[in-house]
């Protein structure tokens, strides 16, 4: 037994699958009771009038007419846009292979700037592709399409969960959505976890020392430590490059060999801190508390402080031998009582600077400013060739 297909002359949808029997009146007579016109002539898809049903094999595609001539399908899709009021007619989009059904009004309407009003506000003027249903054919994503469509349905931002609103945005972006690509830009704001500078604490801190083996290099560089008691702790070789160390409490820690480059100890506690080696090139200490600190190493390594801010520190009897201090900032500093033999202060900024009491034996000044710093009390004697070029 054979199968064909019938659909009416001209169209492409709403087919129905018949049996082949009989004679070819046969056939028309079951064509008329399935699709509900009265059956003349039987075409193939290539407009040929079929007179013989010996001529039909199996699975044929068959248009039927009322005795009208062949008029091909693919028109089907023009005729009806031909149609008085198909202009406000219902259509489907075939968005990246899925099918929405909207109104014309809907895609105009709401944005009448965007690509889908100007794609649909005027019939052809876009030359918009159709596939074999009648459905427009547009390259996008449907999962971020289907938020937009609603949007211009009734005006709200909905988005299902587990979509992606950067997808969404594009999309919106690509059909000139502005209304719609501001809210999501907005939206998207919202929802960006923000950025958690707050400062460690000494219990987070400590926890992270104890998971630390005591021979991996511990990285801080850049963290807030602001505020933090990191007192009496063992700091050794620690890189806290740019951290952020303002107003931290660091008596008595054991800070030697750490790198403190850039970073910022402004108004912080560093009374009795071993400080022998360690690394504080331009690090910003203004205001700090260093009395009584330890920069010198038994094994000749040098603590190197060159061109750090130490305005108005007080670093009253520390330990300084061989400190490099070259081209620092120690105006309003007080240094009573400290050990600089053989220290490099050449282009530092003494102004006002409280030096009695201090050992400056073979300390190079060369080039530094020493307008109305105090040399009360000094252990030795200061030699004019130590200050001059």
């Amino acid at each position: 037994m054979r199968r064909v297909t019938v659909f009416v002359n001209g169209t492409s949808r709403n087919g129905k699958v018949v049996a082949v029997y009989g004679t070819l009146t046969d056939l028309l007579s079951v064509a008329t009771n399935k699709l509900g016109i009265k059956a003349c002539n039987l075409y193939n898809g290539k407009g040929g009038l079929i007179d013989d049903i010996a001529l039909i094999r199996d699975d044929d595609v068959l248009y039927v007419s009322e005795g009208d001539p062949f008029f091909d399908p693919q028109n089907d899709v023009r005729a009806r846009d031909d149609r008085p009021g198909a202009h406000t007619d219902w259509l489907t989009l075939n968005i990246g292979g899925r099918l929405f059904t909207t109104t014309r009004s809907t895609l105009v309407s709401k944005e009448p700037e965007s690509m889908l009003a100007h794609m649909f506000r005027e019939k052809a003027v876009w030359g918009n592709k159709q596939d074999e249903c009648g459905a427009y054919l547009i390259d996008r994503s449907p999962e971020y399409f289907e938020p937009i469509l609603n949007y211009l349905r009734h005006g709200q931002l909905i988005i299902n969960e587990g979509i992606n609103l950067l997808g969404v945005l594009e999309e919106a972006r690509f059909f000139g959505i502005e209304q719609l690509a501001e809210q999501l830009e907005v939206a998207i704001k919202n929802n960006q976890t923000p950025e958690d500078h707050s400062p460690i604490s000494r219990k987070e801190f400590v926890r992270f020392l104890l998971a630390t083996p005591t021979k991996s290099e511990l990285r801080c560089q850049g963290l807030n430590f602001s505020g933090a008691d990191l007192s009496r702790l063992d700091l050794r070789y620690i890189n806290f490059k740019m951290a952020n160390l303002s107003c931290c409490n660091l008596t008595h820690a054991n800070l030697c060999s750490s790198n403190l480059e850039r970073a910022d100890l402004s108004g912080a506690n560093l009374d009795g801190a071993n400080l022998q080696g360690v690394k504080m090139l331009c690090s910003n200490a203004e205001g700090a508390s260093l009395k009584g600190c330890n920069f010198e190493d038994p094994s000749g390594l040098k603590a190197n402080l060159e061109g750090a801010n130490l305005k108005g520190v007080d670093m009253e009897g520390s330990q300084m031998t061989g400190i490099n201090l070259r081209v620092a900032t120690l105006k309003n500093a007080k240094l009573k009582n400290c050990n600089l033999r053989g220290a490099t202060l050449a282009g530092t900024d003494l102004e006002n600077c409280d030096l009695s009491g201090c050992d400056l034996q073979e300390a190079n000044l060369r080039g530094s400013n020493v307008k109305g710093a105090i040399f009360e009390e000094m252990l030795t004697a200061l030699h004019m060739s130590q200050s001059v070029r």
